[in-house]
């Protein structure tokens, strides 16, 4: 089937990067939140985004006019219902999402594709929940969305090859490339990098290394850009937590065991730059650790 409209739940950092990229490619796309200043606050991250392409010379200002004409806001997940294709991108818990889907579910059109942007949880678990699970996805996009060339393509158990197929088009058509995953708990990217950032944390907790000695070594020995606990910063510590306890749990391994440093700093509400305040203070000029 062609895809045309595209549906995106939550207009926070990743739904608003998915917005970004499928308007800039050419799909009409419905931005849906609960929130109406999380919906203006995207849109001028979209608006402000799509400006430094455009200054940087890879959008045409003709295309950046056109992109941000193709996005509409609306606070009623029922809009979302005349969608060929809807990306969930909520919070990482699986009650949320199983809610939403439940929600949709009434105004979706028979050929509706639904996709999550999970980075853990089981697809074949969200879509056993619906009444399409053959026309239900992973869809995991990288973060941040309009810069990462990676997208992870997840089926489940019943997912059948015409909605594979269709949605591994959707990503060629974004200039992206797509990596085919297996149902396993955090599919490929985040069983890898979540359980370093998690030992990157046990790391500070048994005082081996302070928090710039570790992200500086991390940058320069293994000539990664960012080091670990500056990275876990950036994605959120409640979303590390929570990928860890998805790990755990459907692992059933303790080498999955999430840090008690990690339980702490999430305890205190410092989620990283998200709060101005996680292995970073982000409230000065510039960040200073906090341990």
């Amino acid at each position: 089937m062609e895809i045309e409209t595209v549906g995106v739940v939550g207009a926070g950092q990743m739904g608003s990067g998915i917005a970004h990229v499928m308007a800039l490619a050419g799909y009409r796309v419905l931005l849906n939140d609960i929130s109406e200043a999380q919906l203006s606050k995207a849109k001028g991250l979209i608006d402000r985004n799509i400006g430094r392409q455009v200054s940087r010379g890879k959008v045409s200002e003709d295309d950046h006019k056109a992109a941000l004409a193709r996005i509409t806001a609306t606070t009623r997940l029922a809009d979302l219902g005349s969608a060929d294709l809807i990306i969930e991108s909520a919070t990482e818990r699986e009650t949320v999402k199983q809610a939403i889907f439940e929600d949709l579910l009434p105004h979706l059109q028979p050929h509706t594709i639904l996709t999550s942007n999970t980075s853990s949880i089981s697809i074949t678990r969200l879509a056993s929940r619906t009444d399409r699970p053959e026309r239900f996805m992973g869809f995991h996009f990288m973060n941040p969305v309009p810069v990462m060339e990676l997208v992870e393509l997840i089926r489940g158990i019943a997912t059948d090859d015409a909605t594979f197929q269709a949605c591994r088009k959707v990503v060629e058509r974004l200039g992206k490339t797509p990596a085919m995953a297996e149902d396993f708990p955090a599919f490929i990217v985040n069983r890898i990098l979540i359980p370093m950032i998690n030992e990157a944390v046990y790391t500070l907790y048994e005082g081996v290394g302070s928090v710039q000695s570790i992200d500086r070594s991390l940058k320069l020995g293994a000539n990664h850009p960012m080091g670990p606990l500056e990275l876990a910063d950036f994605i959120g510590l409640d979303t590390c937590l929570a990928i860890m306890n998805v790990l755990h749990d459907g692992l059933a391994d303790t080498k999955y065991r999430p840090c008690p440093l990690l339980v702490k700093y999430v305890e205190a509400g410092w989620l990283g730059r998200k709060t101005q305040r996680g292995f970073y203070d982000y409230r000065g000029d510039t960040p200073v650790p906090t341990r």
